[in-house]
């Protein structure tokens, strides 16, 4: 029976691998993992994946004399630094051992590729979304005139949470809100399925929520690039109460804002868009009562001066305003007013009324 030695055909496999790469080459991959040691060099797992797995895996290294530059231009270019869940482009040198297999010995990563592929899917999100019938879904819901129960997904030490809830427990009016935070990851490869979970946790409690608000301070391009996921915007999407976005800066408009049922640029106007709501309804009930008062004494003043005619001309239908005129009243004895000769008879008792007083007669 022939046979090999193991470290002969792993021999045989590196020398393969040289002749058939001899030069380094651009590697597209995504970052499954990348630890940071103390000796300076970096880590990585690069996979690549298709729709419903990982197709290729290969662990890579950035050594210590070349990590501090390209993580320096890598931030520089992108804003944020080479983390796990992105795409890159890496400029790299196969390398094999008898050891420990094959790895990629990376050299250089291009920045502009990285943020490229965030757009492109960017792209391919909003395309998926509107072919979905979901871009407009929230708009079909509607907004609390007096919203109350306010739901807070955000990082739990988040400034811009913080500003949040200064800004709106001490509005100018007193108005009182009940907010309840339910923390989630906001940033990274976790941080759209963390704030999905909490969007379910939202909607399985007893609590009638007025709305949901999703707030995150700035950050670089590919901080805030969890804010395009498929999976997000559609439980946003079809949320069934009204999701508020307060995300980045001026600059920043993501697909979670655009399937939103509104957003603003930062968590103190977010604030600001529930106290103007209040004040609004308050203003409105106000005005409402002012005009519900001045009718009722419209009413009123309608009601006296009919009742002041009225007593009016029952005092001057009064048969003593008659006599007081130098008239005078015939009754018979049951006290009627006679108004007719024709009603009395001969020998019928009658009364003549005067102003002084009255006297008996009798008809001839």
């Amino acid at each position: 029976m022939e046979f090999v030695e193991l470290i002969t055909l792993q021999s045989r496999i590196k020398e393969g691998l040289l002749d058939c790469f001899p030069q380094s080459l651009w590697v597209k991959a995504e970052v499954a993992q990348i630890q940071h040691r103390s000796n300076g060099h970096c880590y990585m797992d690069l996979a690549q994946s298709d729709e419903s797995s990982i197709v290729a895996k290969v662990k890579a290294v950035i050594w210590r004399n070349r990590y501090n530059l390209i993580a320096r231009a890598f931030y520089d270019a992108t804003g944020g630094p080479i983390q796990a869940g992105m795409t890159i482009l890496a400029l790299s040198q196969v390398n094999y051992s008898e050891i420990y297999g094959l790895s990629l010995v990376i050299e250089d990563i291009e920045p502009q590729f990285t943020l490229g592929q965030a757009e492109l899917e960017k792209r391919r999100t909003l395309e998926k979304l509107k072919a979905d019938g979901l871009m407009e879904k929230q708009q079909e819901l509607e907004a609390s005139a007096l919203p109350y129960n306010l739901a807070v997904i955000s990082a739990a030490d988040a400034a811009g949470y913080g500003d949040f809830c200064k800004h709106l427990t001490q509005n100018e009016f007193g108005f009182k809100f009940n907010v309840r935070l339910f923390p989630a990851t906001m940033q990274g490869a976790t941080a759209p399925q963390s704030m999905i979970d909490a969007l379910e946790l939202i909607q399985s409690g007893a609590t009638p929520w007025d709305a949901v608000l999703i707030m995150r301070g700035g950050g670089s391009a590919l901080d805030l690039a969890c804010f395009d996921d498929y999976g997000l915007c559609i439980a946003i999407a079809t949320c069934p109460i009204p999701v508020y976005t307060a995300i980045g800066h001026d600059r920043d408009t993501h697909i979670a804002d655009m399937v939103a049922f509104r957003f603003v640029k930062t968590p103190t106007a977010l604030a600001d868009e529930f106290i103007d709501t209040v004040a609004a309804e308050d203003a409105a009930i106000s005005e409402f009562a002012t005009r519900l008062s001045l009718a009722f004494r419209d009413r009123l003043s309608q009601m006296e001066t009919a009742l002041t005619l009225l007593e009016s001309r029952i005092s001057a239908s009064d048969p003593r305003r008659i006599l007081d005129r130098g008239y005078s009243l015939v009754t018979d004895s049951d006290g009627r007013v006679v108004k007719w000769s024709a009603d009395l008879k001969a020998g019928q008792r009658i009364y003549v009324l005067f102003k002084d007083g009255k006297i008996e007669a009798e008809v001839k």
